[in-house]
């Protein structure tokens, strides 16, 4: 019998995990992944944040995700009104889910307000292509998955899926430039972006209502 590790799930939100990973804060003691689906990112949060918490409004997928962490904190609840006092996390993370919310602009700022002081926030998201500059992205992330679907086990979530995304890459990024002065934004291959904010460890906390 082989004691060999089972193969790693991998899939284009999966690819960059570690992205978010090397964002995280060396002080971070509390982190929340919104629209967390199956739990992935949450579970490798935890390698590195004493609590996380995953947030997701779909019940079935959530009740997957505890079923494989039970050890882990799940909360069912919409991202635009999540259940949390302000500033509550030092690390708040969302993959593949801003694109399932009307506003990204309105969307970020609910997730900059979790943020606490000092913390991080770290979105990976899908958007749609439009012009030459997205079609060159477009083509590096066809042979990117070409090479890595190769030597890895693709695996596909179970979260439900809107596609094609509402808003291209320019609006999402002018919406991020709006809602959080100083994000840094990237276009990424895998037709995806990543977008890093951090909150001035100075900023007052806000109160709970």
């Amino acid at each position: 019998m082989s004691d060999a590790a089972p193969p790693r799930p991998w899939n284009h939100n999966v690819h960059y995990h570690r992205l978010v990973l090397r964002e995280v804060p060396p002080h971070a003691r509390t982190a929340l992944d919104v629209g967390t689906g199956d739990g992935l990112l949450a579970a490798d949060l935890r390698r590195c944040v004493p609590h996380v918490v995953g947030l997701d409004l779909d019940a079935a997928v959530l009740a997957r995700a505890r079923a494989a962490a039970p050890q882990g904190a799940w909360v069912r609840g919409d991202a635009l009104r999540a259940p949390f006092a302000p500033a509550s996390f030092d690390v708040v993370t969302s993959i593949a889910t801003l694109h399932h919310l009307p506003d990204p602009a309105d969307a970020l700022r609910a997730l900059a307000r979790l943020t606490a002081p000092g913390g991080v926030l770290v979105v990976v998201g899908c958007a749609a292509s439009s012009g030459p500059v997205d079609a060159a992205w477009d083509t590096l992330g066809v042979v990117q998955h070409q090479v890595l679907s190769r030597t890895r086990t693709f695996w596909e979530h179970t979260a439900p899926t809107v596609w094609p995304p509402p808003h291209t890459f320019a609006q999402v990024r002018d919406a991020a430039r709006d809602a959080l002065p100083g994000v840094r934004w990237r276009r990424l291959p895998l037709w995806r972006f990543a977008l890093v904010w951090r909150r001035p460890a100075d900023a007052r906390r806000v109160s709970s209502a």
